[in-house]
C-alpha cells in the first residue's frame, strides 16, 4: 500500500501570491502604461481621450533635439553624480581598508560605522534645510566664519553661484551615501577567504599590495553593484536639488527627475512628454549598466570559459569525426 505524501509546494505559491499581485498592480502595470503614453498625445488633467501619434517617436525627438532644458537637466544630473560619486567611492574604499586591516585592530569599529552611516538616516528635507541655513545670506554660519577669518569683508551669497550650488548638492549626496557604500564594501571584504591574506603576508606582501591584489579583485562584483545602483539613483536624483534650491540658481541643479516632475504635474500637465523622458532615462540606465558590466567583467573567468568551450567543441568534432571514419 502506497503511503500518501503531503505536497507543501502549493503553499509556497500561495505565500508568493500577494507579492505577485502587488508587483503586477503597482509596478508592472505603471511601467507598461508609462511606455504606452510615451507614444501618445496625452496631456491635461482628467483627459479621457488621447491617441497614438502619427509619428510614434515625436515626443522622443522633441526632447532629444528640440528641448534645451531636458538636455541641460541630463547634463546637470551627470555632473552632480560624477562629482559626488568619485569621492564617495574613494573615501568608502579608504575606510574599508582601514576597518578591515587586522594589523591596525581598531577599537570601537561599531561606533565609527554607526557614525559614518548616520547621515543616510536623516531625511532629505532636514538636510536641505540644514545646508540652506549653513550657507544663508547675509547671516549664516559659513558667512560668519569667512568674515571672522578675514577671508571676506562682506557677506557672500554662495547660492547664487552655479558651481557652488552644484558642489553643495554633490557634497550632500556624498555625505549621505558614503557610509552606506562603506558598509557594503566591508561586507564584501569579509567574504574573502582569510587564507589569501595569510599566504600573502607569508610571501612578504605589505598592506597596499594585499589591498590591490587581493581585496580589490575580490570585491569587483560588489563595486559593480555599487556603481550600477548609484548610477540609477543618480538618474533619479530629485529630493535634495528640489528642496535645496528648487533647481537653481539659473537651473544649475535642475535634474532629469525634476524635469519629469515639472512636465507631469506643473503647467500643461504633459504626461506624454514626461513618460517619454522617463523612457529615455531608462534606456540610458540600461546602456550604462551594460557598459559597466562589460568593463568590470572577470576577464580571467571569461577566458577560461572560452577555452573550455573551445575544448568541448574540439572534442565533439573529434568524436563525430571518429564515428564517420568508422
Amino acid at each position: 500500500m502506497r503511503r500518501r505524501t503531503i505536497s507543501y509546494s502549493r503553499y509556497g505559491f500561495l505565500f508568493c501570491l500577494p507579492f505577485i499581485l502587488a508587483f503586477l498592480v503597482f509596478s508592472l502595470y505603471p511601467i507598461l502604461y508609462t511606455v504606452f503614453i510615451g507614444f501618445t498625445d496625452l496631456k491635461g488633467v482628467a483627459t479621457k481621450e488621447f491617441h497614438v501619434l502619427d509619428d510614434p517617436f515625436e515626443n522622443f525627438k522633441n526632447l532629444l533635439f528640440d528641448n534645451d532644458l531636458f538636455r541641460k537637466s541630463i547634463l546637470n544630473t551627470a555632473l552632480i553624480w560624477i562629482i559626488n560619486f568619485i569621492p564617495q567611492l574613494g573615501i568608502a574604499l579608504l575606510l574599508t581598508a582601514w576597518f578591515t586591516n587586522k594589523r591596525l585592530n581598531i577599537r570601537g569599529q561599531g561606533g565609527f560605522k554607526i557614525l559614518f552611516y548616520m547621515p543616510n538616516m536623516i531625511t532629505a528635507g532636514t538636510i536641505a534645510v540644514l545646508f540652506s541655513s549653513l550657507f544663508a545670506y547675509p547671516m549664516g554660519p559659513v558667512n560668519s566664519l569667512y568674515q571672522m577669518l578675514g577671508w571676506s569683508d562682506q557677506p557672500i551669497n554662495f547660492l547664487l553661484d552655479k558651481w557652488t550650488a552644484r558642489g553643495i548638492v554633490s557634497f550632500i549626496q556624498y555625505w549621505m551615501w558614503y557610509g552606506h557604500t562603506m558598509l557594503i564594501l566591508i561586507a564584501g571584504v569579509m567574504g574573502i577567504s582569510p587564507s589569501l591574506y595569510e599566504a600573502a603576508e607569508i610571501d612578504g606582501a605589505n598592506g597596499w599590495q594585499q589591498f590591490t591584489n587581493i581585496t580589490l579583485p575580490g570585491i569587483r562584483t560588489i563595486i559593480l553593484f555599487i556603481l550600477i545602483t548609484s548610477m540609477i539613483g543618480g538618474l533619479q536624483m530629485f529630493d535634495i536639488p528640489f528642496l535645496f534650491q528648487n533647481g537653481g540658481p539659473d537651473q544649475a541643479t535642475y535634474t532629469a527627475a525634476m524635469f519629469i516632475y515639472a512636465q507631469a504635474f506643473k503647467g500643461q500637465y504633459l504626461y506624454n512628454r514626461a513618460a517619454a523622458a522617463s523612457m529615455i532615462l531608462f534606456v540610458i540606465a540600461c546602456i550604462l549598466s551594460a557598459l559597466l558590466f562589460y568593463l568590470l567583467r572577470d576577464r580571467d573567468a571569461a577566458r577560461i570559459r572560452r577555452e573550455e568551450k573551445r575544448i568541448r567543441k574540439a572534442e565533439t568534432k573529434a568524436a563525430k569525426g571518429g564515428v564517420v571514419n568508422v
